[in-house]
């Protein structure tokens, strides 16, 4: 990782870092209380639990994700505080200067956003160098939400809202999307309107969709819903498929090593810490 920071300092100018994480599913085998089989086997729960992923990677001046440069991707079971100390702790060997841009981007779930703030104030960022922003694709289908709880308007109708709210986000006019979704809560579906409300209320300030495309950075988070389904989904979830905790935890690490194309570097960091041991020794 140091020398995909070294490498895109040599040509100068500021770099534009993208930081997204999200949740995948593994069923763990978690031990049941009470008697044993009559083939003396232990009992177990099948229990479904969401590891968290993380990726951060460079996008270039057209906002392309720079393919030359590995990025880091990583993965944890321990919850959203242990994920966020390894986004911590990653930036900070990236080595952040006042001219770089860091954009985070995700869902709208809390656990990410409630963290954010913190993460920043920790790197000691500049207001103006970082950006919050919610995966546009997740708005869009909240503004879908709103549409289908309106049952009195035909889908034509329907669909010619959507298209308009959709881009009066895009040009990042929140407010007249709000607005709009203000005027459709009444009737017997006005609590789940306003629940979809209360969403873009809360999340206005990470809805700049049009700021931070300026900036030649994404609007999506696919990157990291991409990395989910590589890591976790193709290898780790199936039918009848349940991991230990510390062995899905070992392979979480493994596959993203090798799915970001930093298996070369996993294997120097294994080998240097064997020849510690053994000097030790």
């Amino acid at each position: 990782m140091a020398e995909w920071q070294e490498k895109e300092r040599e040509g100068g100018g500021k770099r534009r870092i993208v930081v997204s994480t999200d949740g995948g599913r593994v069923r763990l085998r978690e031990k049941k209380r009470g008697r044993k089989t009559k083939k003396n086997k232990t009992r177990y729960n099948g229990a479904w639990r969401e590891p968290k992923l993380l990726i951060i990677y460079m996008v270039d001046e057209e906002g392309k994700k720079i393919t030359k440069y590995a990025p880091i991707i990583d993965g944890t079971l321990k919850g959203p505080q242990h994920t966020f100390q390894m986004i911590l702790t990653y930036l900070r060997q990236l080595d952040i200067q006042e001219d770089d841009q860091i954009l985070f981007i995700a869902d709208g779930a809390r656990w990410i956003w409630n963290r954010v703030p913190a993460l920043f104030k920790a790197l000691k960022l500049k207001s103006e160098q970082c950006w919050q922003l919610i995966d546009f694709f997740h708005a869009t289908q909240h503004i879908n939400a709103v549409a289908k709880l309106r049952k009195n308007i035909k889908p034509k109708q329907r669909k010619s809202w959507v298209t308009k709210q959709c881009k009066q986000l895009k040009e990042e006019n929140v407010d007249i999307v709000i607005d709009e979704i203000q005027t459709y809560c009444r009737g017997r579906n006005s609590k789940s309107i306003r629940t979809e409300l209360n969403y873009f209320k809360k999340n206005r300030h990470r809805m700049r969709y049009a700021k931070v495309a300026a900036l030649h950075m994404p609007i999506g988070s696919g990157a990291v819903e991409s990395a989910v389904r590589r890591v976790v989904n193709l290898r780790m979830k199936g039918p009848s498929i349940f991991w230990c905790k510390s062995n899905a935890e070992y392979l979480l690490m493994l596959r993203s090593y090798y799915k970001s194309g930093r298996w070369e570097q996993f294997k120097k960091m294994a080998f240097s810490s064997l020849a510690a041991i053994a000097n030790l020794a």
